[in-house]
């Protein structure tokens, strides 16, 4: 559900089936006319500078502009949502759509950005945006949605115009006329974000879904703006896991963790990239473990699997696996040495021209192998054969996705050129081996049964190979054991 769909009204302007009857209508609005009289005076007029261009402005414009040059003479339509509602009348937080904010860094809910195509070629950029009336409308009071003594201003029609760095900007009550201005015109529309934009503009299945997966591949590709955000949200995660650390002293549960994660989250950036998967103990054998609700026991393993979401919405997305009692047993240094290897084996194999699924390749025979050797499977070649891949049952998951805006980036991508694709200069992607053998698994020797590691990391493809994006956190089992005892020492 969403807060608002397409087109806004206000409370105001909302409509009702039915009428009222004349007692009722009588008193209806909880705004006395000498109320609103009173509300809309007396306030000290606003003053100040234009606002400033939101930083990397220019690389907002330069995507707009590739995505210009894909679809000449043709109208794009790109929308960012709406707020949705997460009980009875209380909304989630308000994430943008990730395609509509790499093209205009816009924070914003319920806009909609529009490439015009212009006669002389290229394209002219139109913002549809929320206006801020100011003290000038009682809605700045009245409306509980929008006004902006009830949940802070936005920024208004003029002010985004300079703040976004685009041709031109109307009010979002322009939209569905202008929407139906388009019927003869060639439009594609990014679809999923906003039903009212849907329903405006007749759908153009191959045509839509070519807009998307063009937006998608454009995205593979990060440029510097792109870059440095990555490094300064990898660098506040490696904080946040120091925290997390520090408290494993004394952290009774897995919603400890997590807490104390989020904590860094909300304090240097936005918020998580995703649920963070606080699991310890067998729980580390649950992929997706996010309920985060067990007691944490010392002589376990804690898989962290976190990432901060920056401000401008990057995410890192980095998986650590501690000893909660600050040394790894036997069993569980054999596990984690092997996944280790794996993930070294697998970064190597990040270099421009290799295939994308490379990394997983030898990373899968790593483990595989090293499975034979610990006795679970009998034979690596036959267990990596296509038609068996017996190796799965304890690892699942292959070992790298694309990451930048989403966690799990440009999904919408073809699959030639992401899945079966080949690795370029200006990818980012995770490595991210794993081994989970399950507490109940009888083809697992019961030494083994209940531990669950991955180690991953955030890698940039390079012009010569790759840079890893966060190697300054440790990964080699001393080196986990003598951070954690560092930390624990300071702290």
């Amino acid at each position: 559900m969403k807060r608002a769909d397409f087109p806004v009204k206000t409370p105001d302007e909302a409509k009702t089936t039915k009428k009222p009857s004349k007692a009722k209508k009588k008193d209806a609005s909880p705004y006395p006319e000498a109320l609103v009289a009173f509300m809309m005076r007396d306030w000290k007029k606003r003053e100040g500078a234009a606002p400033a261009p939101i930083r990397h402005v220019e690389a907002f414009a330069k995507r707009r502009r590739a995505l210009s040059k894909r679809f000449p003479g043709e109208t794009l339509v790109i929308p960012t949502g709406h707020e949705k509602v997460r009980a009875n009348d209380t909304h989630y937080r308000f994430r943008p759509g990730s395609d509509f904010f790499y093209l205009t860094g816009n924070l914003e809910p319920d806009c909609v950005l529009v490439l015009e195509p212009k006669a002389s070629g290229g394209h002219r950029d139109v913002l549809f945006v929320e206006p801020n009336p100011g003290r000038s409308d009682k809605t700045f009071f009245t409306d509980r949605n929008k006004g902006e003594l009830w949940v802070g201003p936005r920024l208004g029609v003029p002010e985004s115009k300079v703040r976004f760095g685009v041709h031109a900007c109307r009010a979002l009550a322009d939209l569905p006329a202008y929407l139906k201005s388009l019927a003869a015109a060639k439009t594609r529309v990014l679809r999923g974000f906003s039903d009212g934009v849907d329903r405006a503009v007749k759908a153009r299945k191959t045509e839509d879904e070519e807009l998307a997966a063009f937006l998608g591949e454009i995205r593979l590709y990060k440029d510097e703006a792109e870059i440095a955000e990555l490094e300064a949200v990898v660098a506040s995660t490696k904080r946040g896991f120091e925290d997390v650390i520090k408290r494993l002293k004394i952290a009774k549960t897995e919603r400890e963790v997590e807490g104390v994660f989020n904590l860094r989250a909300r304090v240097e950036g936005n918020d998580v990239g995703y649920g963070t998967i606080a699991a310890s103990g067998a729980n580390a054998c649950i992929l997706h473990w996010t309920r985060n609700d067990a007691p944490i026991r010392r002589g376990e393993l804690l898989l962290l699997d976190a990432g901060v979401e920056g401000h401008a919405l990057y995410t890192a997305d980095i998986t650590r696996t501690v000893p909660i009692s600050g040394k790894f047993s036997k069993e569980q240094r054999e596990v984690y040495d092997l996944v280790l290897a794996a993930h070294q084996a697998a970064l190597a194999a990040v270099k421009p021209g290799n295939d994308f699924m490379e990394p997983n390749r030898v990373a899968q025979q790593v483990l595989a192998e090293g499975l034979v050797k610990m006795g679970i499977l009998k034979d690596a070649a036959l267990a990596m054969q296509p038609d068996q891949q017996l190796q799965k049952r304890y690892t699942l998951h292959n070992v790298s996705h694309m990451l930048g805006i989403d966690v799990h980036d440009c999904a919408k991508a073809r699959q030639e050129v992401y899945r079966y694709g080949k690795l370029q200069p200006g990818m980012v992607l995770t490595v991210e081996p794993g081994l989970y053998f399950q507490p109940d698994d009888l083809t697992v020797p019961e030494r083994y049964r209940g531990i669950g590691v991955r180690i991953e990391d955030d890698v940039l493809v390079t012009e010569t190979g790759m840079r890893n994006l966060s190697q300054s956190i440790p990964r080699k089992s001393a080196d986990v054991e003598a951070w954690m005892a560092k930390l624990w020492k300071s702290g």
